[in-house]
């Protein structure tokens, strides 16, 4: 069935802290144990994990939002340490961990099951043409045990938004350092502030810079003009539309059901990391 599009987003909202935990310090600390150099080496061999040992190439273009020569950093270097499947186990046992940490005795709830339950319904109902990397862990197996198999589902519906959301910059002809550029203007930074940004030697930034200035989405001062904004916030609408269809297997109360249970399991995971 059809869910308001608020809904569709708000949930999105919640499902973000709970599947980034992979990204956190415990699954960082599994992954250097097993040899990895640094954050960013565990970050490729666990997200790129699903897609098996696919080229350096292949990964830069479902991952979309890196600049040129990031992902060849790191991949293949990671699977001459692990292999993908061994990144797979050791980020699902270490996310698992980790949001069970943060979230202390809401891991142990019944209303855990039951969200971790509805969340997995949606999550493996997708459709998967054109999403690589969801169905890339569609074709996992699911976990059993509801912390982990919470984190599993969430983080399918964030993959599954998130090729989406490629699709949705790709036909608005927004590349993914410009991406990046858009994000931080939307968080009222300056691009050169992002995280994802600051690290680009200044005249590679200032060339993406200058081209969405060219384009009349940027500013003579680097920040949104009215058609830069109006850009963002139609890639943002159609990334909800078509994250939608994941929740179609819900019914409204089912959909509302859901979002209650993963408030306060958002909330906590975002208390652990403040």
């Amino acid at each position: 069935m059809s869910h308001p599009q608020a809904t569709i987003h708000r949930v999105f909202e919640l499902i973000e802290p709970i599947a980034t935990v992979t990204f956190s310090e415990l699954p960082t600390e599994a992954f250097l144990a097993l040899g990895m150099r640094n954050y960013w080496d565990g970050y490729f061999a666990g997200r790129a994990a699903p897609l098996g040992q696919a080229p350096a190439e292949v990964v830069h273009a479902v991952f979309y939002n890196f600049a040129d020569g990031e992902v060849a950093r790191h991949i293949p270097w990671v699977w001459g340490k692990i292999t993908p499947q061994e990144a797979i186990v050791v980020r699902e046992r270490s996310s698992a961990a980790a949001l069970r940490q943060m979230i202390g005795e809401l891991a142990d709830s019944p209303a855990l099951v039951r969200t971790a339950d509805l969340a997995t319904r949606a999550a493996v109902s997708a459709p998967i043409e054109g999403r690589v990397l969801y169905a890339g862990l569609r074709a996992l197996d699911l976990p059993q045990e509801p912390v982990a198999r919470l984190w599993h589902a969430t983080t399918l519906l964030r993959e599954h938004r998130g090729d989406g959301h490629n699709a949705a910059l790709l036909a608005h002809g927004i590349g993914g350092t410009e991406a990046h550029v858009l994000l931080a203007l939307s968080l009222g930074m300056r691009a050169e502030e992002f995280g994802r940004l600051h690290h680009l030697p200044k005249a590679r930034l200032a060339t993406v810079v200058d081209g969405l200035r060219r384009r009349g989405l940027v500013d003579s001062a680097g920040g949104f003009t009215h058609a830069g904004r109006e850009t963002k916030e139609r890639i943002e609408a159609r990334t909800d539309e078509l994250a939608a269809p994941a929740y179609d297997v819900l019914s409204a109360d089912e959909l509302d059901d859901l979002v209650a249970g993963l408030e306060p399991i958002a909330a906590a995971v975002r208390a652990a990391d403040d």
